[in-house]
Formats: C-alpha cells, sequence, structure tokens
C-alpha cells in the first residue's frame, strides 16, 4: 500500500506531518504490509526530525505543480511511481489520483468555520480536496468523534467515516533528561507549559490572558512556550500591553526535537492546552505520557483524548483557565491524581494501536475493491 508524505517538506510540517510519520513507522512493522511514502519531486530529505521512516517515491512534479494537478486534472497517478498498489492513504486532504482504492484521512475541517486561516486561493484549494474525498474515498478517516461530526455537516455521509485515533510512541522522560533541559533553558522556577504551532486557533492570546491572573497570585510562576511560528499574530504581538514582569516570566523556546519537547514537558507543573478547535490534539496525548496534568478545551476533541484524565475547561474564559491551573498547580493529591489517570490513559493511545485499526480499514477496502 501507499501514503503520502509530502507534508514533511512543508515550511511547517505541524500535527499532519508527526501524524504521518508515526503511522508510518508502526505500519512498517506490520507482518505483511509494506507501505511506501508518495511524495513530490525534491532535491534532498527534510531535516531530520521529519524524514520519512519508510522508503519513499517521488512523482516528476514538485509540491505546488504535483497538488494543483492532482486536484485539477487528476493527474498523474501515484502508481506513476510505486507501481500496482493495493490501496492509496491520502494522509491529509490533498487528494491524490490513483486507480487504487482511496482512503482518506481527515484531521480538522477547521478552515471552513474560519476562511481567514487560509488564502482564498488556499480555501478553493482545500474545498476542492473535500469535493475530491466525498467522490472518489472508498472509506474517510477520522482523527476524533469531533471531526466526524464535522465532517457529517460538510455533507460525507455517515458510512463513508471511520474514527481512528492518532496515538504516540513517546516515552516518559528520565530525571537525568529533564534536569538537563531545565539546565539548557534556564527553567529555575515552576512552570505551566504549552505547545504547538503559534495560529489563532491555538488560542495562545487567551492562555497569555489566563497566566497573567495566576501569575498574580503565584509570583514564582512561569509559563513555557514550546514550537515554531505560524501565522497570525506571533508571541510579541499578544503578550503587547502585559505587566512587564509577567511578560518576562514568557518563556518562548520556539521548535525542540522530541526529546528535550519531552523533557521540558515532563518537568513542567501543568499543561495547558486551550485550543478552540483541533483534529485530535497529540500535545496532550504527549504530556499525558510525562505524566503532566493536563487543562484543555471542553467540546473539543482534546476532551476526548483527555477522557477522565485531565482538567476541561472553556477556552473562551481567561479566568475559568487560571483557576483550573492554580487548582492543579497547587493541590498535589490532585496532580498526583492526574499524573497516574494521565499515564494509563495515553498508554491506550499508541501509534502500533493506530496502525492496527488502520490496516482493518485496508484490508476492508482493498477486500471490497475485489468483489
Amino acid at each position: 500500500m501507499a501514503l503520502t508524505l509530502e507534508q514533511c517538506w512543508h515550511r511547517v510540517p505541524g500535527g499532519t506531518a508527526v501524524a504521518a510519520i508515526g503511522l508510518a513507522k508502526a505500519l512498517a512493522d506490520v507482518e505483511g504490509l509494506t507501505p511506501i511514502g508518495v511524495t513530490a519531486w525534491h532535491r534532498q530529505l527534510p531535516p531530520p526530525p521529519w524524514q520519512p521512516p519508510i522508503a519513499t517515491v517521488s512523482l516528476p512534479l514538485p509540491r505546488a505543480a504535483l497538488y494543483e494537478a492532482w486536484h485539477a486534472v487528476r493527474w498523474p497517478p501515484v502508481e506513476r511511481a510505486t507501481g500496482p498498489v493495493d490501496v492509496v492513504h491520502a494522509t491529509s486532504l490533498i487528494v491524490p489520483a490513483t486507480s487504487a482504492p482511496l482512503v482518506v484521512t481527515v484531521h480538522d475541517l477547521a478552515f471552513l468555520d474560519d476562511p481567514s486561516r487560509l488564502t482564498a486561493r488556499g480555501h478553493r484549494f482545500m474545498r476542492r480536496g473535500l469535493d475530491l474525498a466525498r467522490r472518489h474515498a472508498a472509506v474517510v478517516v477520522c482523527s476524533s468523534e469531533d471531526t466526524l461530526r464535522a465532517c457529517i455537516a460538510a455533507g460525507f455521509p455517515k458510512y463513508l467515516l471511520r474514527v481512528v485515533p492518532l496515538g504516540t510512541d513517546a516515552e516518559p522522560a528520565s530525571l537525568g533528561a529533564i534536569a538537563d533541559a531545565k539546565a539548557r533553558f534556564g527553567l529555575r522556577r515552576p512552570y505551566i507549559a504549552w505547545v504547538g504551532t503559534f495560529e489563532p486557533r491555538k488560542n495562545v492570546a487567551g492562555l497569555l490572558t489566563a497566566f497573567a491572573i495566576v501569575a498574580q497570585r503565584d509570583r514564582d510562576l512561569e509559563l513555557v512556550l514550546i514550537g515554531p511560528s505560524g501565522w497570525g499574530p506571533q508571541l510579541s504581538a499578544l503578550a503587547e500591553g502585559m505587566d512587564p514582569e509577567v511578560r518576562a516570566r514568557v518563556r518562548a523556546l520556539g521548535f525542540l526535537p522530541d526529546a528535550q519537547r519531552n523533557a521540558v514537558l515532563a518537568g513542567a507543573s501543568a499543561f495547558c492546552y486551550p485550543s478552540t478547535r483541533e483534529g485530535f490534539g497529540l500535545p496532550v496525548l504527549e504530556a499525558m505520557v510525562q505524566g503532566t496534568p493536563v487543562v484543555t478545551s471542553r467540546g473539543t476533541s482534546t476532551e476526548e483524548v483527555i477522557g477522565d484524565a485531565g482538567v476541561v475547561i472553556d477556552p473562551g474564559q481567561p479566568e475559568e483557565i487560571a483557576n483550573a491551573l492554580s487548582r492543579v498547580v497547587r493541590d498535589d493529591d490532585l496532580a498526583d491524581e492526574l499524573t497516574r489517570a494521565g499515564r494509563a490513559r495515553a498508554a491506550e493511545m499508541t501509534w502500533a494501536r493506530c496502525a492496527e485499526r488502520m490496516v482493518e480499514v485496508y484490508r476492508g477496502v482493498a477486500a471490497g475493491s475485489r468483489r
């Protein structure tokens, strides 16, 4: 079977690349399955964190031309690079041309709710991807029940949809790794952590407002932000008007390799993820692996991820976010309970389990095509 891995080369690969890489790596361990990645034409591999974990083949067009050709004229087919395959898996809403049965993953449809996330051209392109998925996919895989509901609202028939949660293969950071990370980044105070790409739906503005409230109650607490710049207002703009003393306690570490990110997460007193919309919310799962108590948004996919193993808040209410963070930071018994529950919950959500469910989808689709 073949799966698209072009997002590994995107300027900001983001969660879709993390998900595609995690799935591809787990699929390579499935007996009897030989996954192959499909990409556009490139002169070189992406940086090490984003290099595909399986063999890849490329089609004879650069990314922009390939994406447009797939969506506009349905050419070139995946099989031009791979040869015959049983199934093609589009790991995002960039829908490839193929004569094989097609599986499409939809992580989220946030662009429908907020058209400003994309240019007018980009919005038309993604809507074209939605249309192609509706017309050509044998199965559409959703990362969460929340995304499944969004797909139904967008016109997908329910029988076409399957929910396959994402996973993680992260291990808890060692005490030594945590100490090294704290020393490397000068983290000498207790801190709240956040991980993500800076963009409006991540609600960093709401988190900063909540932290300003918490910081007045606990003057030894810091906020640590991990992740690359994306689009929309960045930290310098979002922090305008903050009290200078509080602003000095907001630390932006940028993108970190997995081991460093996990160690910083593990050393945090709490992890706050008040996003207004997510397809799944991998950082929440990664924080639970590290035993870090999670505060996240009510009524979103991240509430599905934590189950009963975290504290949920209204992401539009900074005071509510602040109160939840204060509870977690101050109540050792609550923090210990969330640590135990979070690790137990995370143990159920692995890439191996995700791959197992995906293989069931592939086999069902392939069998259906042979009837």
